[in-house]
């Protein structure tokens, strides 16, 4: 289990890190073209995923700080239960417990997650994210990926 969370750990490492240059170099609302298509820009987001909750009064900073502490326990724990042979479930658990902490170390530090990854398409804009955002949307999708290939043959046919 512990390689797996130094998976956890450069997550929160990277994320971490990304968030302090581009706070140390953009202001809020800030935006910097870096190509068609992608932007950094400096957003704060007092919410939840896609700013949920954003304006509910506070309450929301120390629930979803609550919420991802306890999400990230339990994902822990049934890390550490995984056979040796579960890999990929153990890298996508790694990678959105990382992502989670990240996100909970800029709720208490801050009051909010900092976002500044901006992707878009003409003036459609994807909700800005992080790279702890990128992570739990990845180890998500993987998590999705390795219990549709692990499916017992008896119900795939």
């Amino acid at each position: 289990m512990l390689k797996y969370l130094t998976i956890s750990a450069a997550i929160i490492g990277l994320d971490q890190v990304t968030k302090w240059l581009m706070v140390s170099w953009l202001a809020l609302y800030e935006t910097v073209a870096i190509m068609p298509y992608f932007n950094l820009t400096m957003a704060h987001n007092h919410g939840a995923a896609f700013s949920f909750l954003a304006q509910a009064g506070g309450w929301q900073r120390w629930f979803f700080t609550v919420l991802a502490l306890v999400i990230s326990t339990v994902l822990v724990v049934w890390l550490a239960k995984l056979k040796p042979e579960a890999k990929l479930e153990a890298i996508s658990l790694s990678l959105v417990i990382g992502g989670a902490i990240g996100n909970v170390i800029d709720r208490i530090y801050y009051g909010y997650v900092i976002d500044f990854l901006d992707i878009y398409i003409g003036s459609s804009h994807w909700p800005a994210f992080n790279v702890a955002d990128s992570a739990i949307c990845i180890g998500a999708v993987l998590l999705i990926i390795d219990s549709i290939k692990s499916e017992p043959e008896s119900q795939t046919s």
